[in-house]
């Protein structure tokens, strides 16, 4: 089984609110991010908090998620990551962690889906989406990478695991520009939204 990891654990310094908190189509990025997910084939889902996790986990507490909090949140995202396949590491059923941004808020289940599809199929490490010619998010790992990822340096994130298994990275071609939506301030909110 594959299970998701939505990283919620940063400040949103540049936001100045919680990102995983801000509406959009009349539902919270986070709501809408594990209801596209609880209609894929998803097994399980877990989120990682960090900056107010408390407040955050009473947030969030009613969705149907795994909640685990990185207490060392601002060494960055590679450690909430590594928060998330400590927990996960030990389920022998689980293959691999499809991995989501929660200022992503556009998730497509059915490209999830073809993801895991295609990461059974290829049997390769790394399952990336690409729209236009530019990577985006989730992105799925394999098992065999948590040993790698769990060792990365904190520093240069998952980008230096994804960049030593180029060979071994399939990238899926779609035409949902979302999997390249990254709302990470309030222009880009702004104009996302469109004052909603």
């Amino acid at each position: 089984m594959i299970a998701a990891v939505i990283l919620s654990a940063g400040e949103s310094s540049r936001m100045g609110r919680p990102k995983a908190l801000l509406t959009i189509t009349g539902q919270t990025f986070i709501e809408k991010i594990v209801k596209a997910l609880r209609q894929s084939k998803v097994s399980r889902i877990v989120v990682v908090l960090g900056h107010n996790a408390d407040e955050m986990r009473r947030q969030i507490e009613s969705l149907p998620v795994e909640i685990r909090v990185n207490p060392n949140y601002q060494l960055g995202q590679l450690s909430s990551l590594q928060e998330a396949i400590r927990g996960l590491e030990a389920d022998p059923q689980c293959d691999g962690i499809l991995v989501h941004l929660v200022d992503h808020p556009y998730i497509d289940p059915a490209l999830v889906d073809q993801m895991i599809e295609r990461f059974y199929d290829a049997k390769k490490l790394i399952v990336v989406p690409r729209y236009q010619g530019k990577r985006g998010h989730p992105v799925i790992f394999s098992r065999e990478l948590f040993t790698e990822l769990l060792s990365a340096p904190l520093d240069q994130g998952a980008k230096a695991v994804v960049n030593a298994h180029r060979d071994e990275t399939l990238e899926i071609d779609t035409d949902d520009a979302g999997i390249a939506v990254d709302i990470d301030t309030p222009e880009l909110y702004r104009q996302h939204v469109k004052g909603e």
